[in-house]
């Protein structure tokens, strides 16, 4: 009986280990390649915000709000809003403000990407690139005068 039961536990032991290293392997084979090399999940989109200037706005005490922004078309796929500066505290491009953002769900269509800001009492504007189909990273460095 005793014999009986070891062997059991035994079996038993056997089988979660099989089960235990087949989910292992199962779960490692997310990225396999395909004939030609690539993975089946395509590179990560990113858009790198670059803010500054080179103009000297020492004693502009207005306020301005900058906010990010990518658009599929006329659709935003993505919006934020950086906190309110002063003009003059608008850094120069050795501190210059960078956000990099990956696209939302990775769209690969082509997209608008840019800056929108508001002056107070003065009113809003912005600055748009293009992000094209294909590339995978879009440096957009905006210098504001």
């Amino acid at each position: 009986m005793i014999i009986t039961a070891q062997k059991t536990i035994q079996r038993t032991s056997f089988t979660i280990l099989i089960i235990a290293v087949m989910t292992i392997i199962g779960s490692c084979k997310k990225d396999q390649l395909q004939g030609n090399g690539s993975t089946n999940n395509p590179p990560v989109r990113k858009v790198r915000y670059e803010l500054y200037t080179n103009e000297d706005f020492s004693g502009e005490t207005g306020n301005i709000r900058f906010s990010l922004t990518m658009r599929n078309g006329v659709k935003a796929i993505f919006d934020s809003s950086l906190a309110t500066m002063k003009i003059q505290d608008i850094p120069d491009s050795a501190h210059r403000i960078i956000i990099e953002k990956s696209v939302p769900g990775n769209n690969t269509s082509a997209l608008t990407v840019g800056f929108n800001y508001e002056i107070e009492n003065v009113g809003i504007s912005w600055y748009l690139e293009l992000f094209p189909t294909g590339d995978t990273l879009k440096v957009l460095r905006y210098s504001f005068k």
